[in-house]
């Protein structure tokens, strides 16, 4: 069966456009033209990616983020027209995976759908032996795709599992935001190392201490990130 995309842009010669390219890929395309038809297509239509435009009437991509997020967590590719550094961190913080600012070539958007469709794939495949990473009071479930702080279930996106779960699995070894970049998101050739950093503060905030002395998701400085054993 092959992947479903939802496209949810108010501007339909943008639509369609994408439309076409990726129809031309093999993939089967819906669009929404509003933030209010693009939930309810979600719901109905339960997407493997979905392509999200920021400005848009009736509810704003990030609105849709909001509320999709504790529910769905396939890959989020966000379109935006806004070069601010504030919309593009905003997004990421909310759930995106990536984001495209418009114009953009055709030929990356597509590069960035297969990527994160064949990073999805891979990790609904991967780790049925249902093993456990434990490090102190923090358990990763590789299995059930699950994350546990003392005890408690932490609420992650894929993306944010996919990076902890892949420091977690070569602990104490650095990694460049480039290599996470191509390991984690699957861009060899595509992507801003930001989408890493962002992504590092959010899974943190999520399964570190308030005390701000990081123990799990460490930095070495002018590197990268390494996941720390306690």
């Amino acid at each position: 069966m092959n992947n479903r995309i939802l496209i949810v842009d108010d501007e339909k010669a943008i639509g369609d456009i994408i439309k076409y390219n990726l129809e031309k890929e093999g993939f089967e395309v819906e669009l929404a033209f509003d933030g209010e038809e693009g939930l309810e297509k979600i719901k109905v239509k339960e997407p493997h990616l979905l392509l999200l435009d920021i400005m848009m009437p009736k509810k704003d991509g990030f609105q849709v983020l909001k509320e999709i997020r504790p529910t769905f967590k396939f890959p989020v590719i966000v379109l935006t027209a806004k070069e601010e550094e504030v919309d593009k961190v905003l997004g990421l913080e909310l759930g995106a995976d990536d984001y495209m600012v418009k114009p953009f070539s055709m030929r990356e958007l597509i590069a960035r759908v297969k990527a994160n469709l064949r990073r999805m794939d891979y990790d609904l495949t991967a780790g049925n032996g249902a093993a456990e990473i434990k490090s102190q009071d923090l358990e990763i479930d590789l299995s059930r795709y699950e994350v546990r702080k003392n005890g408690n279930v932490v609420d992650l996106t894929l993306r944010e599992f996919e990076l902890l779960k892949f420091l977690a699995l070569s602990a104490e070894q650095v990694f460049t935001r480039e290599q996470l970049l191509e390991k984690v998101w699957g861009y060899e050739y595509y992507g801003d190392i930001r989408t890493v950093d962002v992504t590092v503060r959010r899974l943190r905030e999520k399964i570190e201490d308030d005390s701000g002395d990081f123990k799990y998701i460490l930095t070495k400085r002018g590197v990268g990130y390494y996941f720390g054993r306690g």
